[in-house]
């Protein structure tokens, strides 16, 4: 075989074999499959759960995944307090999101088979009303399909509102609903579904 030829053959042996890899899997979360809760604590020992209605999310190629809740979508299924907390708590007009953002490993994820589940725990930060502060979210991950990951918290994360410079909201929250207190520890859960497009 002549250099021109067998030039010719490595670099066909190479493009059959970066076309038969495995592709890096790009996960976009799926909102309809998606849902997140938080729980408020009032009067000592009244919880109330809360949902936010829109939620956006990525995992990258590299690993790197986001999650946005949009503020202004709270729901606590009362009108008046939904709009309490978008104006008082939030405060929507310059806050719009809070955001987490974590580095996970992506061979794991790739590695996995469907119908296989994997503990995973992710440090990473959350971004909200202007503070970041650093999150450890321990989930259970499973393939359910070929192109659908799931990830769900093992155990709550508790989010403490005092460190996010939301304490005065919370008082004023406090005030206007007539309450004797307001906890700033949220316990937080979540069940995410994340499709892979290029699947």
């Amino acid at each position: 075989m002549n250099r021109s030829a067998l030039r010719l053959a490595i670099v066909a042996a190479l493009a059959s074999a970066v076309a038969a890899a495995p592709a890096w899997a790009d996960w976009t979360l799926d909102p309809a499959r998606s849902h997140l809760a938080f729980v408020s604590i009032k009067a000592k020992d009244v919880a109330e759960v809360h949902t936010f209605n829109e939620i956006k999310g990525r995992i990258a190629p590299d690993g790197k995944a986001d999650i946005a809740l949009m503020l202004d979508s709270v729901e606590t299924l009362v009108p008046i307090r939904n709009q309490r907390m978008r104006e008082i708590l939030f405060d929507t007009a310059d806050y719009k999101d809070a955001v987490f953002t974590a580095k996970i490993d992506p061979e794991r994820i790739k590695a996995m088979a469907v119908g296989e589940i994997a503990d995973i725990t992710a440090e990473g930060t959350l971004s909200l009303h202007g503070q970041t502060q650093p999150v450890t979210l321990v989930v259970q991950a499973a393939k359910v399909a070929s192109n659908t990951l799931m990830v769900a918290s093992v155990k709550p994360v508790v989010v403490d509102a005092a460190k996010f410079g939301m304490t005065e909201g919370v008082e004023k929250l406090r005030e206007v609903a007539g309450l004797a207190a307001i906890s700033n520890a949220v316990p937080v859960s979540f069940v995410l579904t994340f499709v892979d497009g290029g699947n």
